[in-house]
């Protein structure tokens, strides 16, 4: 599924309150965006048998009180099964997902400092780290040029 139709379909499958489909479309720009800086359209996401979304905690080499809390996103079904927290627990399982929704729940999680993209398959070495706070600042900032865009002008008469 190609990244308009995600997108869309992300639009079409919001809650139907009067706002969230304009709010969706507001930052499908910011969405297509880091998703087009991406190479797959789908992912692979680790989740419990309640469907969380697995967290891994990283701590810092040189300062193990620093940690980060991470979400792997795999290219391919083969590439879970090489991690190693993928067959730590029988109860967690792989979710193919789209990239646009991957994305979209990132602004929702908490928890989350970011998402580890592992781009090609059968290697760690190429990833792309997507860090909540900063997507979440430029999911404000397109909010608030989507805002300014929406507001009649003072002079409109």
């Amino acid at each position: 599924m190609d990244l308009e139709t995600q997108i869309q379909l992300l639009i079409n499958n919001a809650p139907q309150d009067g706002q969230t489909p304009q709010i969706v479309a507001a930052i499908a720009p910011t969405l297509m965006a880091l998703a087009q800086k991406l190479q797959h359209t789908h992912y692979y996401i680790l989740q419990n048998s309640q469907g969380n979304w697995v967290l891994t905690t990283l701590s810092n080499r040189s300062n193990p009180e620093i940690e980060k809390r991470v979400i792997y996103a795999f290219p391919t079904l083969q590439d879970v099964s090489l991690s190693s927290s993928a067959g730590l627990d029988p109860q967690i399982l792989a979710k193919a997902m789209p990239v646009i929704q991957i994305l979209f729940q990132l602004v929702a999680l908490e928890p989350v400092d970011s998402i580890v993209f592992r781009e090609t398959p059968g290697s760690n070495n190429h990833t792309v780290e997507v860090q909540r706070q900063e997507f979440q600042t430029l999911i404000q900032q397109q909010l608030q040029q989507h805002k300014r865009s929406r507001q009649v002008p003072p002079n409109i008469a």
